[in-house]
């Protein structure tokens, strides 16, 4: 029976995947927003159930836009109520998912929000060209709204 080698070219590709999302983990979690630019592509596939009432979530394309999501979202929120803990890290590719929770609580109302989250990214050339985040946005609306 002959003996075949792994795929390297697959191997190398998830770990540099792998690599990338910790770069963005680690510059979210720091709110290093120059960080976050360079580790986005130009053109980057966003995804977030819009919500009107959540100021933070809206359409986005661009890496720097992209990017400007930790700003706003710690101008509306605060930040010692803060959390999100990641349960499950996948990779596959180009592709990653994280699974986790994450809570906190809305300045302008006091009001807290919690819930699981998945988020999937994509790792093309070293930088994230797919975003796609799944959260609890019914708890997180009810959180920014004052009645």
């Amino acid at each position: 029976m002959p003996v075949t080698s792994p795929d390297t070219s697959a191997s190398c590709v998830a770990d540099t995947t792998r690599h990338v999302v910790q770069e963005f983990l680690t510059a979210r979690m720091a709110g290093d927003v120059e960080r976050l630019v360079a580790l986005f592509a130009d053109d980057v596939d966003w995804l977030l159930a819009e919500n009107p009432a959540v100021p933070w979530i809206r359409p986005r394309s661009t890496g720097a836009d992209c990017a400007a999501q930790v700003t706003e979202l710690a101008e509306h929120t605060v930040a010692a109520d803060t959390r999100a803990s990641v349960d499950t890290f996948l990779v596959d590719g180009t592709d990653a998912v994280l699974m986790g929770h994450l809570s906190g609580t809305v300045r302008a109302t006091g009001k807290s929000f919690e819930g699981p989250f998945a988020l999937r990214l994509t790792v093309e050339d070293g930088r994230i060209t797919r975003h796609h985040l799944y959260e609890n946005s019914v708890s997180i609306a009810e959180a920014c709204t004052t009645s």
